[in-house]
């Protein structure tokens, strides 16, 4: 098949998990990717696994600064529509080429693409999840507080609802319109259903345990969690747990990110300090770096806010480091409760207990730590992610043709 690849990410799961996709796509297909300028290139780098990588130029539009802040969501709508535009352009262009099937993934800015609207070719969407900062409550954070005058404002500010309105309807215009939306889990299926009232196709990502495998015979003295640093990955909830355990038997927390919000970090030091947790903050880690930490962790903590999927999980257990998480989100689909890790309620003393449990029991987190490689290997690898994705490529290409 000759397939045209369409994305506009940012580093992360997501860029990772194309990236993976189309490597592995190249080797029976044609494959050409279309992005934007904006998007991450480096990260997870697609040039080597295309035959043509097409880059259109975008930048958004500058924010203002006080006393004109209010203005800054009216130009994330302008910008939205900017985007569509694009989009629609790169659609003509991409129908123009003749491709059997078009795989869209997210746009940082608009989530489902608007492009999807304006394609005549068959198209795959693969959505890892829906704009969740519209669907879901806000995490209040001190940083983020808005003053008596401020909440006055805002009940006569248009921009944010204006905002808030385009980007729905753009998004959910856009998945809709998709031939074929695919999603990461099922956790995720349910939720594109409440969004959009799509009954989209489960195709779970993989790990490529050629990298994500131990790379080192002894552990260390020290725990792990990995992800953006922004208020829903859950970073707080793990320093209450942890501030829960005997400071004599606490082990310190190692955080890797490759995405800071300042202010949630400045917060999560802050509260640190306070609770008397050690914990210290990795960025832009290498991939040899990131194994190794997962490596030589004694376990891997992870507490996201309903957390779509969630690749951290399964690149720690390839690395043969249990998991302890919270039982919500696509992670109920990929830690086996007792197997690979230990699965607990979004509450600080039971997570802690967990962690106990594990410490005072070094024998039983070795056991977990021998069976989670073989359980990714068998589960959640790649080739078996491919071969599934390429069904449903497959079957989209022939609706042309009907």
């Amino acid at each position: 098949m000759r397939i045209a690849v369409y994305h506009n990410l940012s580093s992360g799961g997501g860029k990772r998990a194309l990236h993976e996709m189309a490597r592995r796509l190249n080797d029976e297909h044609e494959i050409d990717v279309y992005t934007l300028s904006c998007a991450e290139h480096d990260f997870c780098d697609l040039r080597p696994h295309c035959g043509q990588h097409i880059v259109f130029p975008f930048s958004p539009l500058p924010f203002v600064r006080r006393p004109f802040g209010r203005l800054n969501q009216g130009i994330r709508a302008l910008d939205l529509l900017r985007l569509q535009a694009l989009q629609k352009r790169i659609a003509s262009q991409i129908d123009a080429a003749g491709y059997d099937v078009v795989f869209v993934h997210h746009c940082r800015y608009g989530q489902a693409p608007s492009l999807l609207q304006f394609l005549s070719t068959p198209s795959v969407y693969y959505c890892q999840e829906p704009p969740r900062h519209i669907y879901e409550p806000r995490i209040p954070r001190p940083y983020a507080q808005y003053s008596a005058w401020q909440r006055l404002g805002n009940c006569f500010d248009p921009f944010p609802s204006l905002y808030r309105k385009i980007l729905k309807k753009l998004d959910r215009s856009s998945a809709q319109a998709a031939s074929l939306v695919l999603v990461n889990s099922f956790h995720s299926r349910e939720s594109l259903y409440r969004a959009y009232g799509l009954s989209a196709r489960v195709c779970y990502p993989g790990v490529d345990t050629q990298l994500f495998r131990s790379s080192s015979p002894s552990k260390g003295d020290f725990v792990v969690s990995v992800g953006a640093i922004r208020p829903n990955k859950g970073f707080d909830f793990l320093l209450h747990s942890l501030a829960l355990i005997d400071s004599a038997r606490r082990l310190p927390l190692v955080i890797v990110s490759n995405y800071t919000d300042e202010r949630e970090r400045g917060f999560l030091r802050e509260l640190a300090v306070r609770l008397g947790v050690q914990v210290d903050f990795r960025t832009q880690v290498s991939d040899e770096e990131l194994v190794r930490l997962y490596s030589q962790a004694q376990l891997t903590l992870y507490a996201p806010v309903m957390e779509p999927f969630g690749f951290v999980p399964i690149e720690s257990m390839a690395c043969g480091t249990p998991v302890v998480s919270v039982a919500e989100g696509g992670v109920r689909e990929t830690v086996r409760h007792g197997e690979t890790g230990l699965l607990v309620d979004r509450d600080p003393q039971l997570f802690a207990d967990a962690l106990s449990e594990l410490w005072s029991k070094p024998l039983l987190a070795e056991k977990l730590g021998r069976r989670c490689a073989a359980y990714v290997q068998e589960c959640w690898n790649w080739d078996d992610s491919v071969a599934h994705l390429e069904t449903y490529l497959t079957a989209t290409a022939k609706w042309r043709n009907r």
